[in-house]
């Protein structure tokens, strides 16, 4: 029961880190339709980053979020503008994977140059610190980013709930043809939106890089990781992911507690499974689809 309960303990942590890593891949499937295969690259772009301020200037992993935050931002905004932009409505859809697919191999190849392909690390003085809870070991990192996840969600919540901006999006996905009859700019939406996507990597990226060794081919995994969480959430639903990325975590630190670490990672593709058998469009995707 002790080792149960401490994989529940851990799984629960790594969840919300996976959750703000899916959030970005649903915001921007929900407003413009499009699968982005290179949220987990911009992931890896963030670490990188992250990396690079700890070992040059000793700047804290979460005090850099500040500064790699709008560095992505930019980044997003840019290639939706630059390359998915320009797309024809008609193959928006399926051109957008391609598209996407090879942003992220042009971000593996830049990181690749820059940095090489040996794995890094980041390594604060309190990167093993933890604590001790009723017998239970509660890592600091982990914790921390845990509550910085909660934190990053639930300011991308209140955007989208109670901010002009936030409400151009959700009109944007729920009738994008109303939405510009009320005067919305659909194209600066997605813009923007993709931005905003790309933008929950950086937090995402910085905490990657503190619980996980990483190298320009990481994403690899982390995109497949991702897509499952979407898939499972019910696409379009930020909360659905929410709760599809706590399930997975939990589900996978609980199967190399107890059975295997070798099984870890198939866990993800057989929780899968099992729901869309039984909900083909995932956890919450019939009742909350486009209302984020």
């Amino acid at each position: 029961m002790h080792a149960f309960i401490q994989a529940v303990i851990l799984g629960v942590l790594t969840g919300g880190v996976y959750a703000l890593m899916a959030s970005g891949q649903t915001l921007i499937f929900g407003i413009m339709k499009v699968i982005n295969l290179g949220q987990a690259a911009f992931v890896v772009l963030a670490a990188y980053l992250t990396f690079s301020l700890f070992t040059l200037t000793g700047m804290d992993p979460f005090v850099s979020i500040l500064i790699t935050t709008p560095i992505l931002f930019v980044i997003g905004a840019a290639i939706q503008w630059a390359l998915l932009r320009p797309l024809r409505p008609g193959d928006a859809t399926e051109l957008s994977l391609l598209v996407t697919f090879a942003v992220a191999l042009g971000l593996e190849g830049l990181l690749a140059i820059t940095y090489n392909t040996t794995f890094r690390s980041i390594q604060p003085g309190y990167e093993n610190f933890s604590w001790t809870i009723l017998g239970y070991q509660v890592n600091m990192v982990r914790l921390f980013a845990f509550l910085l996840s909660i934190a990053m969600l639930g300011l991308l919540y209140l955007l989208l709930k109670h901010t002009k901006f936030g409400r151009a999006i959700r009109a944007t996905v729920q009738n994008p043809m109303s939405a510009q009859l009320l005067g919305v700019n659909s194209k600066m939406v997605a813009a923007f939106g993709f931005g905003l996507g790309a933008a929950t990597a950086a937090a995402a990226g910085a905490v990657f890089g503190l619980v996980s060794p990483f190298n320009p081919g990481s994403h690899y995994d982390l995109i497949s990781r991702l897509l499952t969480i979407v898939v499972l959430g019910g696409l379009g639903s930020i909360g659905g992911s929410i709760v599809a990325a706590l399930v997975m975590g939990v589900g996978s630190a609980v199967i190399a507690a107890l059975v295997s670490p070798i099984w870890s990672d198939f866990s993800f593709f057989v929780m899968l499974l099992v729901v869309l058998l039984f909900r083909p469009r995932g956890l919450f995707g019939a009742r909350v689809r486009g209302a984020l």
